[in-house]
């Protein structure tokens, strides 16, 4: 029996090609490499899984390839590509700043840096998760980034830029990594799901997507654990049960009975919500996202906003065409006033109750606001 490999892992990207989300990063780099204008030092900066250290990687076994494309991407047949991704590559370092970050450690790399390359062109060094390193350390640092040999690249990677001194920062080419977007997540995962033969629905690969909140890591995991769950079926509901989120279809519910002023059903369906185990403050939270969703969907130019599937994308278009751009207003401001004040609420549940109670009667409240104007319209006639 073969050894599982994670999917963050068996589909790592090898070339900058297969980067996903990042094309200002993996553009730059490659246009650096064919015109030969390498910085001797790198700070690539960005939220979780978003392809730093993955980057990171690829350029240093690119800037090393004996035989590079005519795209600038590494060969993969060198010797140098082929001792790199055996791992044995003696020209590429990598530290974990975040367990070796006192001074002797960055002295012993300073002393690994003062010997050249035995073969190759570069040594390259990946220090991961640089903001833990101790001031001292930065310090000790600071002269070797200013001015290394020529043949030394060292690569920074850190998810807090705002914790590293100035001085390592004015040293450094800065690369900030964007988080992903939720239409290149899905694509992604559907494209590794088509070469693991796992069925997908469209909707459930937006959830997965939208949960991973940009990054592709948490992308990844979500839909191995998904398809352990389901036994390789990836569905829209074997999606929300398992990441234990709300159903779209209890939020176009909901609004349906706050438009037409349903108190009762209201108050049952949130009791329904509740008995099944969700928090009232993610569904109060859910349910300022789908005001904001239908808000979005009022103006053909803000459409694109709508992070969903095409499926959901058509029920949010509908929906919204039929509700009042004055009640979608008013109760994503309740909404948010209700979020704002749960946690210190002694009462959560009677807060959320509250809050949807005076939802049902905005339609009443503008109906009388409307009916006002035109007798003093009228009055104003006469």
């Amino acid at each position: 029996m073969e050894n599982f490999i994670v999917s963050a892992r068996k589909y790592r990207p090898a070339t900058f090609e297969t980067v996903v989300g990042q094309q200002h990063i993996t553009g730059t780099l490659k246009n650096a490499i064919k015109n030969n204008q390498l910085a001797q030092a790198f700070l690539f900066c960005g939220p979780r899984g978003v392809g730093k250290t993955t980057c990171a990687r690829i350029l240093a076994k690119t800037i090393n390839c004996t035989s590079l494309t005519a795209e600038q991407e590494a060969c993969g047949t060198c010797e140098s590509c082929q001792s790199f991704q055996s791992g044995h590559s003696f020209n590429f370092h990598e530290l974990d700043a975040a367990s070796n970050n006192s001074v002797d450690d960055i002295r012993s790399l300073i002393e690994q840096v003062r010997i050249p390359p035995q073969a190759g062109k570069y040594k390259i060094y990946i220090i991961d998760e640089v903001h833990m390193l101790s001031t001292s350390a930065f310090n000790a640092f600071l002269k070797t980034l200013e001015e290394p040999p020529s043949y030394a690249i060292f690569i920074l990677a850190t998810t807090e830029k705002h914790k590293i001194l100035p001085t390592i920062l004015s040293r450094c080419q800065i690369f900030d990594f964007n988080r992903i977007q939720v239409d290149d997540i899905a694509n992604h995962l559907a494209k590794i799901a088509e070469r693991e033969n796992i069925a997908t629905d469209n909707d459930g690969l937006h959830i997965i997507a939208q949960k991973a909140d940009g990054g592709l890591r948490d992308a990844l995991s979500m839909f191995d654990q998904i398809v352990s769950y389901t036994n390789r079926n990836v569905t829209y509901q074997a999606v929300i049960a398992n990441l234990n989120i709300l159903d779209y279809d209890y939020y176009f519910k909901l609004t349906d009975y706050l438009t037409s002023g349903d108190v009762s059903n209201t108050l049952l369906l949130f009791n329904e919500i509740l008995n099944n185990g969700f928090d009232g403050n993610n569904f109060i939270n859910g349910l300022a996202g789908h005001f904001r969703n239908l808000l979005v969907g009022k103006d053909n130019q803000t459409i694109q906003l709508l992070e969903v599937s095409e499926n959901i994308k058509q029920k949010y278009l509908a929906q919204s065409n039929g509700a009042n751009l004055g009640f979608i207003l008013t109760a994503l401001n309740l909404a948010n006033q209700c979020d704002l004040n749960y946690k210190n609420s002694k009462n959560q549940r009677l807060q959320v109750e509250l809050a949807l109670i005076k939802m049902c009667h905005i339609p009443s409240v503008i109906q009388l606001a409307n009916t006002a104007t035109d007798q003093d319209q009228d009055k104003k006639k006469l």
